[in-house]
């Protein structure tokens, strides 16, 4: 292969002619090209959405629909396209190029002008995608300042974290509180690395059934595909951590291990080109220390640690936090922002945010709400325990609520242990983990 052969690039080739097919084909993978030949242009739009492409080689006069017909369906943003015909003149030329052709050749063509048309081609598709996928980085970075708002020291520290992560393929564990956004770092993690192209899977490890884990987590050959597929060649975050089954966990390991997994259902390996994300609001060296999490499975996805900042801990950042979320919903809900109080700002100063940023969210909306309704304020917003405010407006909400309650008497009761807790409520171990998650408990705070 020439030293300059271009790869790890792909041509689709579209021509009704079996022999010129063949042809092509033959010249392109000398050359070092990955080629994909069609006999009509109609299944084009298909093959676009199954793979990726960076030139389209198409024949003008076809059958059904023409070469130029093609062109007319395309749209902005997929590959150039360089037309070939044995009918070639000046005014089809013209027409070809008019209606977005990067280029027109007439056959029989010259080998070399036509492979250096299409590595011109795909070069500039490249370097146009990479331009774009840079944009939305920039965008998804300014977006993340914008979340990840405040003076504090330490959310200074996390950004500069995530800026110098984001390149590596290094696993990532983030640890914090639930709201201190684990998943919105996880994602910047994910845009802002060379992997932003493909695949972001989030799996939350606390949702799923523990009888079906293993099929979402590696597939199955007579199921949908796993999460483990769905996210080949990106990124896969696993959520709640701690809920991860013990089961699979050995399973977990050696595809960290091995880069391969094998779905339920066959003996043969796929490949695991994935960088593994992962977050907790448990603290792992409680749920190791009761045998219910591996120590090296720990240490191999825990090999960078981000400590996500509870809100209560950088309540400087609280004032810039709420009016940032209250302008935001003001305009959703037109409307213009109320002013804040003296006691509206001693109630957010002296709240513990419990439900961290993510709460604060909530409040501001709440607020924002009452405001279009002509009455409230932030200390209403919060929803004090001794504040009328606070009793729930649905059955499912006084469940949670009454939920809530219970769980967290058993956990100072039972001083945390999580066995004698379950037990006493008449629940299973994984139940109460589901619901400790689900309700935004911190075991921390009950103990």
């Amino acid at each position: 292969m020439p030293a300059d052969a271009p790869s790890t690039k792909t041509v689709l080739v579209v021509d009704d002619d079996l022999e010129m097919r063949e042809s092509l084909e033959h010249l392109l993978s000398k050359s070092g090209w990955r080629t994909q030949s069609l006999s009509n242009a109609e299944t084009v739009f298909a093959s676009l959405r199954e793979r990726d492409v960076d030139v389209i080689l198409c024949d003008v006069r076809m059958p059904r629909m023409s070469g130029l017909d093609l062109l007319d369906q395309l749209g902005a943003d997929t590959p150039p396209v360089v037309l070939i015909s044995a009918h070639g003149d000046v005014p089809t030329a013209v027409k070809a190029m008019s209606a977005g052709a990067y280029s027109f050749i007439e056959k029989p063509f010259d080998p070399h002008r036509l492979m250096t048309v299409l590595r011109n081609a795909a070069q500039k598709h490249r370097l146009t995608r990479d331009a774009a996928r840079l944009r939305e980085r920039l965008a998804h970075l300014s977006g993340l300042d914008q979340i990840l708002l405040g003076a504090a020291a330490s959310i200074a520290t996390m950004k500069e974290e995530v800026i110098d992560l984001a390149p590596l393929k290094t696993p990532v564990m983030l640890l914090g509180e639930t709201g201190t956004g684990k998943e919105l770092v996880a994602s910047a993690l994910h845009d802002l690395s060379d992997r932003a192209g493909a695949p972001f899977v989030a799996m939350n490890c606390a949702s799923l059934p523990i009888a079906e884990f293993e099929r979402e987590m590696f597939g199955a050959i007579d199921g949908p595909v796993g999460a483990m597929a769905r996210a080949e060649g990106g990124t896969l975050f696993l959520d709640e951590l701690g809920a991860f089954p013990m089961e699979a966990q050995a399973k977990l390991l050696r595809v960290i291990e091995t880069r391969e997994f094998t779905p339920i259902g066959t003996s043969e390996p796929q490949s695991a080109d994935i960088r593994f994300l992962s977050a907790s609001n448990e603290p792992l060296v409680t749920a190791m220390s009761e045998g219910r999490f591996r120590e090296d499975l720990f240490y191999r996805l825990g090999a960078v640690i981000i400590r996500m900042p509870p809100l209560r801990e950088r309540r400087e950042d609280v004032p810039l936090l709420y009016h940032h979320f209250s302008r935001h919903y003001a305009r959703l809900y037109e409307i213009s922002e109320p002013e804040l109080g003296a006691e509206d700002m001693a109630a957010m100063m002296s709240h513990d945010w419990p439900g961290n940023v993510r709460e604060l969210r909530h409040v501001a909306e709440r607020r924002i709400l009452a405001a279009k309704r002509g009455r409230g304020s932030v200390t209403e917003a919060i929803g004090r325990d001794d504040d009328v405010s606070n009793v729930p407006e649905t059955l499912r909400e006084a469940v949670a609520a009454f939920e809530r309650q219970l769980i967290g008497q058993a956990l100072r009761t039972h001083g945390g242990r999580m066995d004698a807790v379950a037990e006493a409520l008449g629940i299973g171990r994984r139940t109460l983990n589901e619901k400790i998650v689900k309700l935004g408990l911190n075991k921390a705070e009950h103990i």
